[in-house]
């Protein structure tokens, strides 16, 4: 039986993808071969020797510590794209809010409880509704940052929309790139669209290059009366320096984010979701069901995808083979080592696979006898072996 922590309320879909036969789930697994999760925080425990691999429901890592993971051997799975509809639906939204006097023509129609004549309330918002005015979308110029699964889907929608849109991604991948519509205009930097851009929408991973991204010298080139839309993550944006390019006249004129911070609150220019952008029955249960894929076929296969720390890679299972994993640091000389050590105990390797990323490398290796005690305990001891898995 394999064995599944979980964390937090994880959609029954999901759960019900482990069969009752082969898997243990539950939130209180003592000695888990894995551990499926969503917001909760993995920093400040201590991860099980058992542990083979971690999968988050959602896109972001930011809860869990990939770093000590690589070096336990632990693989650390996301499900990027699984809830990229839900917030391209709420980044239309916010594009929608940030172009009209939506909310400020709703809290000033609340205003008008005393009143109790509708023809005299419908005469009074006739005159008033000037101060709501706003602009179309239409012909306006979006600019997305970040160009994966979520940022390719709000450029499709803008497109549609008949906006023009504007792309910069410097880490464009060429399955994203295939994804993407050739109507965008590609930027060379961030300036450049920054400085073109009506609407500015973020779609980047909180990662240290990222880390304020948007700070106090990218917002000076923005163009007067911009609006800026975060829906990726709180830390790419420096909240104080947008404060204060909203506070400088002609310059930022409105922010629309998914993250609130003491300083935003209060401001007619800001609106502030409360971290509801992959909060859909949807969304869920789409994260749910990838990351329980992903797990199901890293445990059973050893195969590997939409990992966050190591490469992804995959091979196909002949019958009557038995199939050994292990992952090294990514230094020469190792597999040769194992290899060696397969030969002595004459393990004949039927197919392998080998790839790396980074610091460590990710071995798959079938081989046409049962792999011994005394094997796998060697492989065990081999320098620059982080980890080594018997699957039959």
């Amino acid at each position: 039986m394999l064995r599944i922590k979980t964390y937090n309320r994880i959609s029954v879909q999901g759960l019900d993808r482990f069969s009752r036969e082969g898997y243990e789930v539950g939130s209180d697994i003592a000695h888990p071969d894995a551990i499926l999760l969503r917001s909760h925080k993995l920093h400040d425990e201590t991860l099980p020797s058992t542990l083979k691999a971690i999968a988050r429901a959602g896109a972001g890592v930011n809860n869990v510590p990939v770093e000590q993971c690589s070096k336990q051997g632990i693989v650390v799975f996301n499900t990027p794209g699984a809830n990229a509809n839900a917030v391209k639906e709420l980044v239309l939204c916010g594009l929608l809010l940030g172009s009209r006097g939506i909310v400020s023509g709703l809290e000033y129609v609340e205003s008008l409880t005393s009143m109790n004549d509708a023809g005299e309330m419908g005469a009074l918002l006739e005159k008033e509704k000037k101060n709501y005015a706003g602009n179309e979308l239409y012909g306006k110029k979006l600019g997305v940052v970040g160009l994966g699964a979520i940022g390719s889907m709000v450029a499709e929608t803008a497109l549609a929309m008949g906006m023009d849109v504007l792309g910069y991604d410097p880490a464009l991948s060429v399955e994203a790139a295939w994804r993407l519509p050739n109507q965008v205009q590609r930027m060379e930097n961030l300036q450049s669209l920054l400085s073109k851009s009506d609407y500015i929408s973020l779609h980047i991973p909180a990662i240290p290059a990222t880390k304020h991204l948007i700070n106090t010298d990218t917002l000076s080139y923005v163009k007067d009366g911009a609006v800026l839309l975060n829906f990726a993550r709180d830390a790419i944006v420096d909240a104080q320096a947008v404060v204060a390019s909203l506070d400088a006249k002609g310059k930022l004129k409105q922010y629309i984010c998914d993250f609130p911070e003491p300083c935003l609150l209060g401001r007619s220019d800001v609106l502030a979701m409360p971290h509801i952008g992959a909060s859909t029955r949807e969304a869920e249960d789409n994260c749910a069901v990838m990351a329980a894929n992903q797990l199901q076929d890293y445990l059973q296969n050893g195969n590997i995808k939409n990992s966050v720390n190591f490469p992804a890679i995959q091979m196909d299972r002949d019958p009557g083979t038995f199939r050994i994993t292990f992952a090294n640091d990514n230094v020469s000389g190792v597999l040769g080592t194992v290899l060696g050590v397969l030969a002595k105990y004459e393990a004949n390797v039927a197919d392998m696979v080998n790839k790396s990323r980074g610091d460590i490398a990710y071995n798959i290796i079938d081989v046409e006898q049962r792999p011994s005690d005394e094997l796998v305990s060697a492989l065990h001891d081999l320098e620059h072996v982080v980890s080594v898995r018997v699957i039959d």
